[in-house]
């Protein structure tokens, strides 16, 4: 089984990654790759120059470009998840794979606050307007078609999850989403 997900910055995407890494599932990651590639070219690794390097990439080589760096690294046969989908391209490569489901996960933009403000990571936003304006971009207001487009891709999901509750909430809903897929 190949999962990905795909979501709104602090919706809950990383604890489902965590579940599915504890079913053994082996864990990738789209913005790893950019970091990546950053780090080679001496690029800050900032969400503003990271996402700009991850649209001139998918503009210089096609939409499909980081997912396919991705698909060359999954091992045949073997359960995994892949994190931050945020282009169409790269869900319609990795929808070219056998067994590939896409899960959009969601969660209010008041509740992803507050945790944002409880993990205290120096990159995230920390005011309502700021991550409004990270989600806009993110959803690809003003974006080309290389661009941010998690909306889109959160609209091509065949299951969804929301998060509106607890943590414990979201695992089980999480759990009983995956029990769900292997049927």
């Amino acid at each position: 089984m190949i999962i990905g997900i795909t979501g709104p910055i602090a919706s809950g995407k990383t604890a489902i990654v965590d579940l599915l890494v504890q079913k053994e599932f082996s864990y990738f990651k789209l913005s790893e790759e950019v970091r990546d590639e950053a780090k080679s070219l001496g690029i800050p690794i900032e969400r503003k120059a990271l996402q700009d390097l991850g649209n001139a990439m998918r503009e210089k080589f096609g939409n499909s470009y980081w997912a396919e760096r991705i698909v060359k690294k999954i091992e045949p046969g073997k359960n995994c998840v892949i994190d931050g989908i945020r282009n169409a391209g790269e869900v319609d490569a990795f929808r070219k794979l056998k067994d590939f489901i896409l899960i959009g996960v969601s969660a209010p933009v008041e509740k992803r606050l507050q945790w944002i403000l409880t993990r205290n990571k120096d990159s995230d936003p920390k005011t309502l307007e700021e991550i409004k304006a990270i989600d806009a971009r993110d959803r690809g207001v003003g974006e080309d078609a290389h661009g941010q487009q998690t909306e889109k891709c959160f609209s091509m999901a065949e299951v969804f999850i929301s998060n509106e509750g607890t943590f414990e909430e979201l695992m089980r809903k999480a759990s009983e989403t995956i029990e769900g897929l292997k049927c």
